[in-house]
């Protein structure tokens, strides 16, 4: 399962990367909103340091703004992905985005059905949102696992990446239920490093070292 971090921070983003182990980044108007910088100097920095798939997001509502909007950002680096949101219009302009050979990202996703429409217009990733079907009392990993059956089912090649994660065990379920990609907030990759086990074990390790080797006074 690939792993993307999900903010606009640019230091973040710069940090994360040294890691090793991300793959990509997603933004959205909120998050480019909280940098308080023009957009586009955004993605430009962030496209700089991340060679993996970028998703930007269109802010248009009609079909014909969403392509102009998603073929402007398309043309910022080789390895941007156009999000786009999931309502009739969007989708309509996913389909020609993708006609274009541009990458697309369905994002706002709230239903097996939504994302079988996604699939269908040749989407390249679909968004199911799951914390946010939590906070409202659903089942969010139940709306991953139903997608992956369905697109097991009729072959689609749109990828599923798990998103609007809230903790750990969202990234655990989404890898369980065969997610292909998962992003998450700066803060819940750094959790995935860590376990009480692992830091009690590495304690007694550098203290037993460090009395075989006479450094212990």
């Amino acid at each position: 399962m690939k792993l993307f971090i999900d903010t606009a921070d640019v230091a973040q983003i710069k940090e994360a990367w040294s890691w090793g182990i991300i793959d990509g980044v997603t933004t959205n108007p909120t998050h480019v909103m909280k940098t308080g910088r023009k957009p586009e100097d955004v993605y430009r920095e962030i496209l700089e340091i991340v060679n993996g798939p970028v998703s930007l997001e269109t802010i248009a509502t009609d079909s014909p703004t969403i392509v102009k909007e998603g073929r402007a950002l398309a043309k910022l680096g080789p390895n941007v992905v156009v999000k786009v949101p999931i309502i009739r219009e969007g989708l309509k302009a996913v389909k020609e985005l993708s006609a274009d050979g541009i990458k697309t990202n369905v994002t706002l996703n709230f239903s097996p059905l939504q994302a079988l429409l996604a699939a269908k217009v040749g989407a390249t990733y679909i968004s199911p949102f799951v914390g946010r079907l939590d906070s409202v009392g659903h089942i969010g990993m139940d709306l991953v696992r139903q997608i992956r059956t369905i697109y097991d089912n009729y072959g689609f090649k749109t990828q599923i990446l798990t998103a609007a994660v809230r903790h750990p065990e969202h990234v655990l379920q989404a890898a369980l239920a065969g997610s292909d990609v998962c992003t998450m907030f700066y803060d819940f990759l750094k959790m995935l490093y860590d376990h009480p086990l692992t830091d009690i074990g590495l304690d007694i390790f550098l203290k037993d070292w460090a009395k075989a080797t006479g450094q212990v006074k």
